[in-house]
């Protein structure tokens, strides 16, 4: 019975550490892991920003967050303040 509801509960609220690395030429926002510990996501970031660097992309910014997997691991035209999608218009009165 403890480990049905040990499965359940971690199934539930479970997350897992992520690397999120935006970029802004390509403008795109990519999620790398999971990774079993936050040091384990640290040490592979340089090797996910080098490998992004010698693609050409420009303005990279990473993080590392623990958070439940992502719906998407490569999000094109992703804003790099993480709004995402097209600006809103101005309107005016």
């Amino acid at each position: 019975m403890k480990n049905i509801f040990g499965g359940l509960f971690k199934g539930l609220f479970a997350s897992e550490w992520w690397i999120k690395v935006t970029t802004a030429a390509p403008e795109c926002t990519y999620y790398f892991g999971p990774f079993d510990t936050e040091v384990e996501a640290l040490v592979a970031k340089a090797g996910y920003i080098e490998d992004l660097e010698k693609e050409g992309a420009q303005q990279i910014m990473a993080t590392i967050s623990r958070q439940n997997r992502p719906d998407s691991l490569t999000v094109e035209g992703d804003s790099i303040d993480g709004r995402g999608g097209l600006p809103s218009p101005v309107l005016s009165s």
